[in-house]
């Protein structure tokens, strides 16, 4: 007997739970939990470790002061980064609900959960594109010879040179004097046109002369488009039951291929060069408030706050799963996997720098750029280059993977929870893949000539300065309306120990003004967005800006809307009903409604002492007693002659 008891509380401590609780398959039957606390952790990690990763860390590091970029990134991580991460994670265990669900904390403000859901829907439409165009390059690196390796090709213009010139196969001695003037010419050119950027504009997307020229469908992407939402449905067909097996390769894979790239960037020449340039600090730039704003947004858009999606990743887990140890691992791991990715990619330009003999900052890019420009000629330039490539772009596919789950998952677990019934809760499968050809339909778009133009212009504005203010609100509404206190409580109750000093100051404090810094940053810093040359223009920018206001507006209508069908004869009666914590608020399960959610909800049953409880029955069993005998001196009257009146007849 002492033995499985010890073997029960061993498995506790792996699925999260508190040791001594007895330990289930399924806290939460009706929802589901991960599967154990690894599939949780790996899921949150692919979620916050990206594209943006690769292709937007290394580039923000040597832009703004190399080595000295590491100590604002850092100082905002611990201060900023972590103490949201926990707060989010936090939330949506505490009441296993969904980003829209967890509002009953204070429905006026829900529409901050439907704020969530829009910014989720537009990033997880163009986001799937960009993971399908990762396909598309990883499907074309199945080939003996790389197609944007030579300008030989019809999609090639004049203007195009090679960093290794024409095949040498059958060469001439002209032929190989034209490749010698063809390097000398690219170290001499200010500016030339490579063949993989002609592979990427001309080829790949054939693209139009602007974003209200649509043009065609390009239908290779369009192929790998639907290819990609298969691939996320098929893993989120049994929601996380299924993606929680998954995330043991899309999540721990692409360390693997960064290890593999960064062994073979390191052995090249030049790649020390590059990596010098990554990180050689500029100690003067850590006075520019650009560089701590940039380290202040970096943070807050890897990590995925305010998308609702660690909201709704922490809400299948068990109500006593160590929530705070888990926003540590993720975030530390998130943006350790960004400094790392440095080294992979800076190796790897140092290296193509030295072999054209040009500064590292002319081949540095970032973004799409770096990613299927850049990168992709660097690789030309290693031998078995089809090879790399293979292992680059099946790298990028599953960062871009990681996070189109959680996205996906995100919305459907929204829909499911808000309403709620068997029926669909029975068959959320078919509302995954609703969902999956909505999201497919509406990407479509985006794989046609002008497909690339919208895509950046959903990435800078649906995604942008209205994931600051849905946080920014989202700490007012837990901190200031609902009350901090209130929420230690609740964290400490379901943790078993109240959240360190340091987190409390930096959610009542600390991080709502570093968010508050971003957002001004941003509007202070705010340029017009362009593409290479091409200047966006003024009608497609206040697209842009609709974009970023649809996910904001949510949140005063919702408001509005509460306020006006609360009760109340005044509007301040009505505001105060409309901030008050919904009766159902609290820990989903009956078993963890205890202190004062005991007897919140009208299915719930109040819990008390034992002690009470054996009173009660002692005083039920004494109240039948006198209540038997009751009834049989009412069954035995006295007659007139001194005999007694019995119903059952004398024989």
């Amino acid at each position: 007997m002492s033995e499985s008891n010890s073997s029960a509380a061993c498995m506790a401590d792996q699925n999260g739970a508190v040791p001594g609780e007895p330990v289930k398959k399924d806290e939460n039957s009706r929802r589901g939990n991960w599967g154990n606390q690894i599939e949780f952790v790996l899921t949150s990690v692919g979620y916050a470790v990206g594209l943006g990763n690769v292709w937007r860390f290394p580039y923000l590091c040597y832009r703004n002061g190399g080595g000295a970029f590491m100590f604002p990134y850092f100082i905002m991580l611990v201060f900023c980064g972590i103490p949201l991460f926990f707060l989010e994670l936090s939330f949506g265990q505490f009441t296993s609900l969904g980003c829209l669900g967890v509002w009953k904390v204070s429905p006026m403000f829900k529409g901050v959960g439907y704020g969530m859901m829009v910014v989720s829907t537009y990033i997880g439409i163009y986001y799937n594109v960009v993971i399908c165009i990762a396909f598309y390059y990883f499907f074309m690196s199945m080939t003996n010879l790389l197609p944007w390796t030579y300008c030989n090709n019809p999609w090639n213009t004049p203007d195009c040179t090679g960093v290794v010139g024409t095949p040498l196969a059958n060469a001439t001695f002209a032929n190989v004097s034209a490749v010698v003037s063809g390097l000398t010419e690219i170290v001499n050119r200010t500016k030339r046109t490579s063949p993989s950027e002609e592979y990427w504009r001309n080829y790949v997307l054939n693209i139009s002369d602007g974003i209200g020229n649509f043009g065609e469908v390009r239908l290779p992407i369009l192929g790998c488009l639907a290819v990609s939402w298969v691939v996320v449905f098929l893993c989120l067909i049994r929601g996380v039951k299924s993606s929680g097996k998954v995330v043991y390769f899309t999540a721990t894979f692409p360390y693997v291929v960064l290890t593999i790239l960064f062994i073979r960037g390191i052995t090249l020449e030049g790649a020390i060069s590059g990596i010098k340039y990554y990180l050689t600090p500029q100690w003067e730039k850590i006075l520019d408030a650009k560089v701590w704003g940039d380290a202040a947004s970096q943070i807050f858009y890897s990590l995925g706050c305010a998308w609702g999606g660690l909201i709704t990743m922490a809400s299948y887990n068990k109500f006593h799963n160590n929530c705070f140890r888990d926003s540590i691992i993720i975030s530390v791991t998130n943006c350790g996997t960004s400094v790392y990715a440095g080294f992979v990619i800076f190796s790897i330009l140092g290296f193509m720098a030295n072999h054209l003999g040009v500064d590292v900052s002319e081949v540095a890019d970032h973004g799409p750029g770096l990613a299927f420009v850049a990168y992709p000629e660097a690789l030309t330039l290693l031998p078995i280059s089809p090879l790399w490539s293979l292992l680059f772009f099946f790298m990028l596919i599953l960062l871009g993977l990681g996070t189109q789950f959680c996205l996906l998952e995100t919305l459907v677990t929204a829909v499911v929870d808000e309403i709620g019934t068997d029926w669909i809760i029975k068959n959320k499968t078919y509302v995954t893949l609703g969902v999956a050809i909505v999201g497919f339909l509406l990407g479509v778009p985006l794989t046609t000539r002008a497909g690339i133009y919208w895509l950046l212009l959903m990435d800078n504005y649906a995604a942008s300065f209205s994931l600051v203010v849905i946080s920014c609100i989202m700490c007012i509404c837990i901190m200031y309306v609902y009350g901090h206190k209130n929420y230690f409580k609740d964290v400490e109750m379901m943790l078993g120990f109240p959240p360190p000093l340091f987190f409390r100051i930096c959610w009542k404090y600390v991080s709502p003004f570093i968010i508050t810094f971003i957002l001004i940053f941003t509007v202070i810093q705010y340029k017009p967005i362009t593409y290479n040359d091409y200047v966006y223009p003024s009608w497609s920018l206040i697209i842009g800006f609709a974009m970023a206001l649809s996910s904001v507006i949510c949140i005063p209508i919702y408001a509005l809307f509460k306020i006006a069908v609360s009760e109340g004869s005044t509007f301040l009666e009505r505001l105060k009903n409309s901030v008050k914590p919904d009766p159902d608020w609290g820990p989903a399960l009956q078993e963890h409604r205890k202190g004062r959610y005991a007897t919140t909800g009208p299915e719930s049953v109040e819990v008390r002492p034992l002690k009470e409880e054996l009173k009660d029955e002692g005083k039920e069993k004494l109240k039948k007693k006198e209540t038997e005998k009751k009834d049989e001196i009412g069954l035995t009257i006295p007659g007139s002659n001194g005999s007694t009146l019995n119903p059952t007849p004398s024989a």
